[in-house]
């Protein structure tokens, strides 16, 4: 098993995005601003789900990645650390799923 984690690739995205170089696709994506990274989260996530239907594990893995890399670049260029989003899962595992949506404020 790898030994490679999400921090780590939070860290080369954040790395990355801070970066001059031009070669970088993570700092070109994030120099176009927060709709364009958000647009490729949701192309990718909409390809895994396509993935996921037609049961293609391969290419259910390779776009899962997608969907990771993405997200990290959303959150970086939102300025929400992983952190936080890792303190908001461990919030909720301490109740149910279901006890975890009930408590949300109707609409």
């Amino acid at each position: 098993m790898t030994k490679f984690t999400l921090d780590d690739l939070d860290a080369i995205v954040a790395a990355r995005a801070k970066s001059g170089d031009e070669t970088s696709y993570t700092r070109k994506l994030v120099s176009k601003g927060v709709a364009k990274c958000a647009q490729k989260l949701g192309e990718e996530a909409v390809e895994a789900a396509i993935a996921a239907v037609r049961e293609d594990r391969e290419e259910l893995t390779g776009e899962a990645a997608d969907v990771l890399y993405h997200l990290l670049v959303v959150l970086n260029v939102s300025n929400v650390p992983l952190g936080d989003v890792m303190k908001e899962l461990g919030r909720r595992t301490g109740q149910t799923g279901l006890e975890e949506k009930a408590s949300r404020p109707q609409e």
